[in-house]
């Protein structure tokens, strides 16, 4: 954990019927002072809209070297890169170079992440998912979050339902590609 990070705990209940992955399990996010509520809030979902055996966050916000959540396989080697936010292109590229899965999921504008990575040589960009939510749908549930959160996450038919501290919210899980 990062000097000067808050930790957070999230009790998680996931039913994803669309992948079939049912979990009950907790998370322990250290958010950084750099980071927002609504980039830890977006890491926490990614982390269960993908989750899987071998699913952990990354290294902290500024570290270069892993995503914010990442899965591995039993031998160590990284199966699937999950990006939180707007990733530059050059670290998509580095992704799809080590990674069979590359994903991003953005709590802003898909279409302005994506702009910048237009001309720029991604290596299987075709391959690259940005995955985002309705608009307004994260800063809703921003104003939710507490140190300790009891959260209820269901998927079905690309549609999220968000149970968080006892306030319930739904968002479209709009899928993007590059290629």
């Amino acid at each position: 954990m990062a000097i000067g990070s808050t930790m957070h705990t999230f009790d998680v209940q996931l039913a994803d019927t669309d992948r079939g992955v049912y979990e009950d399990y907790a998370l322990r996010v250290a958010r950084h002072p750099s980071e927002t509520d609504a980039y830890m809030l977006t890491r926490v979902l990614a982390h269960g809209l993908e989750h899987a055996e071998g699913i952990a966050f990354g290294g902290s916000v500024s570290d270069t070297e892993e995503p914010a959540v990442l899965v591995r396989d039993l031998t160590g080697r990284i199966t699937a890169w999950i990006e939180v936010g707007a990733p530059d292109a050059e670290r998509l590229h580095h992704a799809t170079r080590i990674a069979d899965r590359v994903v991003v999921y953005t709590h802003r504008d898909p279409a302005k992440v994506m702009a910048p990575w237009a001309d720029k040589r991604i290596h299987r960009a075709d391959e690259v998912r940005v995955y985002s939510f309705d608009p307004g749908f994260i800063e809703s549930a921003v104003p939710l979050l507490e140190r300790r959160n009891e959260v209820s996450l269901t998927v079905t038919e690309q549609t999220l339902y968000l149970a968080l501290n006892g306030t319930m919210l739904s968002t479209a899980v709009h899928e993007h590609e590059l290629g």
